[in-house]
């Protein structure tokens, strides 16, 4: 049974996959690079989401403008897990924050946000339980960027080909194309910071 919040991707022993969509041009320096340079920038927070289907309803499968192209960045479970265990949500939660004030001043401080957004199906229907995004604050980036992301792959072709598929009436044929995700486990601390046992 999928819980309300749980973290799902496609990950092996060391490594996890996060998507994200950019502009053609960010795109491009980045594969040719095997990783994030000019024009990217390393000023403000980038959100990695390892949910494929939030980040297609996000971009309007590769075509709202500014995010045509979707890239799959395989990054390392070790920088992954250091995010989670330094994220402060971005709503206050009672059970976890203790207080508003406090949780503000936590968010203030924190160079990883967490929220939590409602999973999507292969038609954009909302889900009852929720898919996370991790935002990497600039003081976090470089690190990300030069030590974090083991391969970029552009998943493009494959959006477009499943969202046709979709249109044509072949949402079953979509399916068997999409990234494999799996439940991602945390450990009891990560868990409570993120309050993923709240219902």
């Amino acid at each position: 049974m999928t819980q309300f919040r749980e973290i799902r991707a496609d990950f092996d022993r060391d490594s996890i996959v996060v998507y994200q969509a950019y502009r053609p041009a960010i795109a491009d320096a980045a594969l040719e690079a095997g990783r994030f340079v000019a024009p990217f920038s390393f000023g403000r927070m980038t959100w990695i989401k390892p949910s494929f289907l939030w980040l297609m309803e996000r971009s309007n499968w590769a075509r709202k403008s500014g995010q045509e192209r979707i890239l799959a960045i395989r990054i390392k479970r070790s920088g992954w897990d250091l995010a989670l265990s330094e994220a402060v949500l971005t709503c206050f939660e009672p059970r976890t924050h203790g207080s508003i004030d406090q949780w503000r001043e936590k968010f203030d401080e924190a160079h990883v946000h967490v929220q939590w957004d409602p999973e999507r199906s292969i038609h954009g229907k909302k889900l009852e339980h929720r898919s996370i995004q991790v935002a990497i604050g600039r003081q976090v980036i470089s690190e990300y960027v030069e030590d974090w992301i083991i391969e970029l792959t552009d998943l493009t072709p494959l959006a477009n080909k499943i969202r046709r598929l979709c249109e044509e009436g072949h949402a079953d044929r979509g399916k068997r194309l999409l990234p494999s995700e799996k439940p991602y486990e945390v450990s009891n601390e990560t868990a409570t910071r993120l309050a993923m046992t709240a219902s």
